[in-house]
């Protein structure tokens, strides 16, 4: 797994990034297809903010932890990368599993009854669908169009290139924008 550091603000001492570097290789002991990873160190209003993305087989996973020390700031971010790391790879495995099983009505209740007694993290689910319009706009005119809405993000249609985009409100300020890749 190759690492990428970058410090905003900071000077990253090679103590910590030796430190960084050691137990970002411990997670591939949970996951073993973890192609690269950028850990960004930077201070803000008297916090050390670091955050953690990590492609793992093509999934991005994300940490991002505000402590006043660089290494809790760190260990909690980590956390909770190894979390989302265990999660997607217990997907994987039952998804894996009820493929490679052709099982039986009653055999796949009893395998859903005996994964319900396992405490397991509460799943997320969708509690409204919202269908809109993509209206053709600049990314300035879509952060107008969000502030306008007090909205966190706007999902648009860039007038420049056609493609979906989406406009953020980001954390230390400003606006970010996502693009597909093409």
């Amino acid at each position: 797994m190759s690492v990428r550091f970058v410090s905003r603000n900071v000077e990253l001492t090679e103590d910590l990034k030796d430190y960084m570097e050691k137990k970002l290789g411990k997670l591939e002991k949970f996951f073993d297809k973890i192609l690269d990873s950028k850990v960004t160190l930077s201070h803000s209003r008297g916090m050390f903010v670091v955050e953690i993305t990590s492609n793992v087989n093509g999934v991005v996973m994300r940490g991002e932890e505000y402590a006043p020390d660089q290494r809790k700031a760190f260990d909690g971010a980590i956390r909770n990368i190894e979390t989302q790391v265990k999660k997607h790879k217990n997907f994987l495995k039952d998804r894996a599993f009820l493929k490679t099983h052709d099982l039986s009505p009653e055999l796949a209740s009893l395998y859903t009854a005996a994964e319900e007694t396992v405490p397991a993290m509460k799943e997320e689910e969708i509690v409204k669908t919202k269908k809109f319009p993509l209206r053709p706009m600049s990314p300035s005119e879509a952060t107008l169009q969000m502030d306008l809405l007090g909205h966190s993000f706007f999902v648009f249609r860039n007038a420049e290139t056609g493609q979906t985009n989406v406009v953020y409100r980001r954390k230390e300020g400003g606006y970010g924008l996502l693009e597909p890749e093409s």
